[in-house]
């Protein structure tokens, strides 16, 4: 498998104290939006929108703190809404059809946003378009790169985990070394040639989990899946009609340079 793609690196970690941490300031964000009044909390979210919308490459890292913003705060806004309302009738159904309005519009936004091509000037030299290079008076310098296709084995079948230290400890639980516990997962496994990446199918066909032996980091990923390997790295692909992207460029790490 051949494919022309910039290549970076970049490393996201997820861990449960940071889980921890995102609920507990989405939930003091939502409270701080419904208290303020309505006309205050309005036009903070309209900015965190028009942010998004914009695309600033200083804003790109940035990306999903804002998503979740957005969510909370209309939720906190609502709230608000619904307070100014004193208990008069009309208040909840005029809240219930805002909320309705404004859910439909976040979901447009957010669907905008996942299927919007991300290209800037630095990415657009590296990969140009075919009228840029139909257009350009030198073709542009491209790396050839070479995947390795996966090879999925069952963790089922205890040999197979035994001999890269996996170990199935439930229907959709297994366990990577001593002490590392991965949920939801299906029961098969692919490893990297460097052995220190291990890609896991999320259960029910929902995407595919990465696991960082090197640094004990989880990379769950919705949508993708794994298309395969080159120099230690997974390319992932979202289906056979678009071309595998490097883990690092779809964690964004490439807007991050900019």
């Amino acid at each position: 498998m051949d494919a022309h793609v910039p290549q970076r690196k970049g490393v996201v970690r997820l861990s449960l104290a940071t889980l921890w941490r995102r609920w507990l300031a989405a939930i003091a964000w939502t409270c701080l939006l419904a208290f303020l009044p309505w006309w205050t909390g309005l036009p903070l979210l309209l900015g965190l929108a028009v942010a998004q919308l914009a695309r600033v490459p200083r804003l790109l890292r940035h990306g999903a703190i804002l998503r979740r913003a957005l969510r909370w705060g209309l939720a906190g806004v609502l709230v608000a809404g619904y307070r100014a309302f004193d208990g008069h009738p009309s208040g909840v159904t005029l809240t219930l059809l805002a909320a309705l309005a404004g859910f439909s519009l976040l979901v447009l936004l957010e669907s905008w946003q996942d299927h919007k091509p991300l290209r800037s000037a630095s990415l657009a030299a590296a990969s140009p378009a075919w009228n840029e290079i139909a257009l350009a008076p030198i073709g542009p310098s491209a790396t050839l790169i070479e995947l390795q296709s996966p090879v999925w084995m069952a963790l089922d079948d205890p040999a197979n985990g035994a001999a890269n230290n996996i170990a199935m400890v439930g229907r959709r639980r297994c366990r990577i070394g001593a002490n590392t516990l991965i949920d939801h997962i299906e029961p098969q496994a692919s490893v990297a040639p460097g052995q220190r990446w291990i890609a896991l199918p999320i259960a029910a066909g929902r995407g595919v989990l990465l696991y960082d032996r090197v640094r004990d980091r989880q990379y769950r990923l919705r949508g993708w899946r794994l298309y395969g390997w080159h120099a230690g790295e997974a390319w992932l692909s979202r289906g056979e009609d678009k071309p595998p992207l490097a883990l690092s460029h779809v964690l964004g790490q490439d807007q991050w340079e900019e």
